[in-house]
C-alpha cells in the first residue's frame, strides 16, 4: 500500500521547547545519557559511523521523572497533529511508546504498537495486523507517529515507516525522536518527504555539558 508523505522537518516543535518542563528534561538527559568523547572518533557507533558524542537513552526511559516529562510532551504534540497510533522499530521504540500511552490522559484513545526488524509468525490472530507490527489493531487506518529514542542518521524510523506505508492502511504523519544526534537525520526525513521533530537536539544537551 502506497502513501506519498509531503511534509518537512520541522526539528523542533515551539510547543515544546517553551514547555515549562523542557529545560529538566535536557539536564536530565545530560545527566544519565551523554557523555562527551572530546575527539571526533571517541565513539563507534551501533551504525558504524564514528563519533565525539554518545547517547545512551536506556536509563532516561528507565527514570520516573524523565518518563513522565517525555510522556508529557509527547502527547501535547501528538495531540497537537491528531495522532491516533504511536509507536516504532523495537528496541528503542518500544519503551517509549509505553511510556507514551502510559502517560497520556484515561481518556485518551490512542493505542501503541511496535514494528519488529524481521517479521515474526503469522501476524496478529486478534489485531489482524501483518508479520511483523504487533500491538494494537491498525486494520482500520489513522494517524500514526512513529517515536525513536535516539536518531542519527534516520534509517531505522525510515524503515518503520515504509513498513506501515507498505503493510497498512494506517498515514505516519510524523517522526518524533527523543533526541536528534544532528547527524543527517534532517536532511534524510527531508529527502524521503517525513516530518521529523526531536523533543531536543545534540546542541542543546552538549551546551550545557
Amino acid at each position: 500500500m502506497s502513501h506519498l508523505v509531503k511534509q518537512c522537518s520541522l526539528g523542533m516543535s515551539s510547543s515544546i521547547k517553551n514547555h515549562s518542563n523542557w529545560p529538566r528534561l535536557v539536564e536530565l538527559v545530560r545527566e544519565l545519557a551523554f557523555i562527551d568523547g572530546g575527539t571526533d572518533d571517541a565513539f563507534t557507533l551501533a551504525s558504524g559511523k564514528q563519533s565525539r558524542w554518545f547517547f545512551d537513552t536506556k536509563p532516561v526511559m528507565m527514570h520516573p521523572e524523565a518518563c513522565h516529562i517525555i510522556g508529557e510532551l509527547l502527547n501535547i504534540r501528538m495531540d497537537e497533529l491528531s495522532a491516533d497510533f504511536v509507536g516504532g522499530l523495537e528496541l528503542g521504540a518500544v519503551p517509549l511508546t509505553a511510556i507514551a500511552i502510559s502517560t497520556a490522559p484515561s481518556a485518551s484513545t490512542r493505542r501503541g504498537f511496535m514494528v519488529r526488524k524481521e517479521p515474526k509468525g503469522r501476524g496478529g490472530r486478534k489485531t489482524n495486523n501483518p508479520p511483523g507490527i504487533e500491538g494494537s489493531s491498525l486494520s482500520s487506518g489513522g494517524n500514526i507517529v512513529i517515536v525513536e529514542d535516539v536518531t542519527t542518521t534516520g534509517g531505522s524510523a525510515i524503515k518503520a515507516v515504509n513498513r506501515i506505508h507498505q503493510d497498512t492502511n494506517c498515514k505516519v504523519i510524523a517522526v518524533i525522536s527523543i533526541v536528534d544526534r544532528e547527524e543527517g537525520a534532517v536532511e534524510a526525513f527531508a529527502a524521503a518527504g517525513i516530518q521529523f521533530e526531536s523533543l531536543m537536539s545534540r546542541t542543546d544537551v552538549a551546551s550545557v555539558a
